[in-house]
């Protein structure tokens, strides 16, 4: 099974694991599944750092080679069905660093790990509870 993570569930995963629910972790862990970490989530996250909104508990570029090794992740680039799809959605809210991950795990058929529930709006597939 694949699946997508939200940048939250990313940060959290490496530097407050206490705040992950249990079916987070066990998407986290079970080595069977296949985790993606969108682009979009990348660039956020070195986004937020760049501006000081966001301390990590390492510099940026080791943090996420990191998170990657840590988690055996996967790049999910952005592609046209993914910025089409985001197009389509509904303005539930304008956050493009959520739209794009809904847009994706729509169009991709995968849950997302989140713990935010406006994703639930958009119909996406969602694991935290």
């Amino acid at each position: 099974m694949r699946h997508l993570l939200d940048a939250h569930t990313l940060l959290w995963s490496q530097d407050d694991t206490g705040k992950l629910s249990a079916a987070a972790t066990a998407a986290l862990t079970e080595p069977a599944h296949d985790r993606l970490l969108s682009i979009v989530t990348v660039w956020e996250i070195g986004i937020k750092v760049a501006l000081g909104k966001l301390p990590l508990s390492k510099p940026y570029r080791p943090w996420i080679q990191t998170a990657i090794s840590d988690l055996v992740l996967s790049d999910l680039p952005i592609t046209l069905d993914h910025v089409e799809r985001q197009m389509s959605l509904p303005f539930h809210h304008r956050d493009p660093f959520d739209r794009l991950p809904a847009a994706q795990a729509l169009v991709e058929g995968i849950p997302l790990i989140s713990c935010d529930t406006i994703f639930d709006a958009y119909g996406v597939t969602r694991i935290w509870d």
